[in-house]
């Protein structure tokens, strides 16, 4: 049974039709959590307001967002991953602006408390222009797809951090803001997850028919080990909302590029050649009668 803030987001959504269930992982729980909200589209995202009936308090889907960016997007018979990040200063102003527009009963929501509502912007997950390393035929090829994917998430914080300080000279704010923390965290979250699944499974399994290649996984485990820790410097400087040294963020980050790239350079060199032959997806046993 949907609750009364579910109920709520529904009437909104209901004025033009438009309702997707956004699904999070909890922040405390890292259980899924799906919502029913309303949403407006502008260009290529779409936008949530985390209105909450215009309560003192952010909805817990707002929580969520915040410590897990990486979101699941149901629209109509449409499914996907989408990168969540509130919008911030005058670009929120703007877009609530924009969404007041199409949806007046958010602005009667503002009217009922002193809480700026965020204003949510989901984008589809993958980098901008990604296709991919091409057709997924061999686990070789699935590989270098994951590699592919880490190496353009990786490039775009570069390129916003990048921005950010050429912008400070400007009277940009200080910190680094809410797009470069949401985008940065995601690509953190994802590395990690990559990097315990390769650890776990797909090293033991490849070294057990390649037992001379002891050495080749030892290192490859100890630039695990190298990347894990930096990326646990960048997670404590993400762990707020304001970062408070965006410049030793830049160094750890600049640290992480020069690490995380050598690393996929060197496992694509050991295992593209072992892993050439290995069907993806996997062929099963055959079917019995």
């Amino acid at each position: 049974m949907p609750t009364s803030f579910q109920s709520s987001q529904q009437s909104v959504a209901e004025e033009d039709g438009n309702l997707l269930l956004l699904t999070t992982t909890g922040a405390r729980t890292g259980l899924p959590r799906t919502t029913p909200l309303g949403y407006v589209r502008h260009g290529e995202s779409l936008l949530v307001v985390a209105s909450n009936l215009g309560g003192p308090r952010q909805p817990g889907w707002y929580h969520n967002l915040l410590a897990h960016p990486v979101v699941q997007v149901e629209v109509g018979t449409s499914s996907f991953e989408a990168l969540a990040v509130p919008a911030e200063g005058a670009r929120r102003e703007e877009l609530f602006a924009y969404v007041v527009r199409a949806v007046p009963g958010y602005g009667d929501y503002q009217e009922r408390t002193r809480r700026v509502l965020p204003v949510v912007v989901l984008e589809r997950a993958e980098p901008e222009g990604w296709d991919g390393p091409g057709e997924v035929r061999t686990l070789a090829d699935k590989l270098l797809e994951v590699h592919t994917w880490l190496r353009g998430q990786l490039r775009q914080v570069r390129a916003e951090t990048d921005a950010h300080f050429a912008d400070r000279g400007a009277g940009a704010s200080p910190g680094l803001g809410l797009q470069i923390r949401q985008r940065c965290l995601a690509f953190c979250q994802a590395l990690e997850f990559h990097h315990v699944s390769e650890d776990g499974h797909l090293f033991p399994g490849i070294a057990r028919h390649h037992p001379h290649l002891a050495d080749v996984f030892e290192r490859l485990a100890d630039e695990h080990r190298t990347v894990a820790r930096i990326q646990g410097e960048l997670a404590t400087l993400l762990g707020g909302i304001a970062i408070a040294d965006p410049s030793r963020f830049r160094t750890e980050l600049e640290e992480m590029s020069a690490q995380l790239n050598a690393h996929l350079d060197h496992e694509e060199e050991a295992l593209l050649p072992l892993l050439a032959d290995v069907p993806w997806p996997p062929v099963g046993p055959p079917a019995g009668p």
